[in-house]
């Protein structure tokens, strides 16, 4: 079976231009990187790629691996991604739930956010295998906040998803608390400890999914007391 969102019933007041460069990015270095040979696209994994024993010093890579510090590594491997469905995978969820979070904190407090998800994600990912030489990429820790961060805000959000089974497809609309609460809860049964062969990097997805449920309530813009009460339905009805 497969399951994936394609929209969200959740209008946005304002141009998510932040997710749209972010996403633009993304694809523009994936592109790039394609364009290289096998041994070119392997030394732009390895150079800029987080490699958790060299992050903690354990390891260290050739001087023409090794042009930033490995602290760098950390954001720089947001943007690389192993193959199509990575890419379009990580570009279809921050499309989606990135406008809104984006929306409710404003431009420049949804860059931090997206990097310090994206930061906590990696070291989570990290911090669980660091004899690890196994570069990690991808986008999807710092995604994981956003989603967080839409769950808290928008659980009841309808979510629109397409589901795919044998000869059944179909598109149905669940609230968010279902799609992801039920995607988190994947990555917990999925995750593994001693998974050190690459494939997906879960603690980052769990790690970076909760330091989204939390710094959204830090990172959201405060509203106006009074905006609120209107919004509870203070509002005078009419006859």
């Amino acid at each position: 079976m497969f399951i994936f969102p394609i929209s969200d019933d959740n209008p946005t007041t304002t141009k998510p231009f932040v997710s749209w460069s972010l996403i633009l990015t993304c694809i523009f270095i994936f592109l790039y990187h394609q364009s290289l040979n096998n041994e070119l696209q392997n030394v732009i994994f390895l150079t800029y790629g987080m490699i958790p024993s060299v992050l903690f010093g354990i390891e260290e890579l050739p001087p023409y691996l090794n042009p930033i510090p490995s602290f760098f590594t950390l954001f720089t491997s947001m943007f690389l991604h192993g193959g199509w469905m990575h890419l379009l995978g990580n570009m279809g969820y921050l499309y989606i739930f990135g406008d809104n979070i984006e929306d409710c904190m404003g431009k420049f407090r949804f860059i931090i956010f997206f990097f310090l998800c994206g930061l906590i994600a990696a070291i989570s990912q990290s911090v669980i295998n660091v004899n690890s030489i196994i570069p990690m990429v991808g986008a999807s820790g710092a995604i994981s906040g956003v989603l967080g961060g839409y769950l808290v805000l928008y659980p009841r959000t309808n979510i629109k998803v397409f589901c795919w089974f044998l000869i059944f497809i179909k598109t149905f609309n669940i609230p968010a608390m279902f799609v992801l609460g039920g995607w988190i809860i994947i990555q917990f049964f999925s995750f593994d400890n001693n998974a050190s062969d690459g494939g997906v990097a879960y603690a980052a997805h769990i790690g970076g999914f909760i330091s989204g449920m939390i710094l959204i309530k830090i990172f959201k813009k405060r509203q106006n007391k009074n905006y609120e009460k209107l919004e509870k339905g203070s509002l005078p009805s009419s006859k």
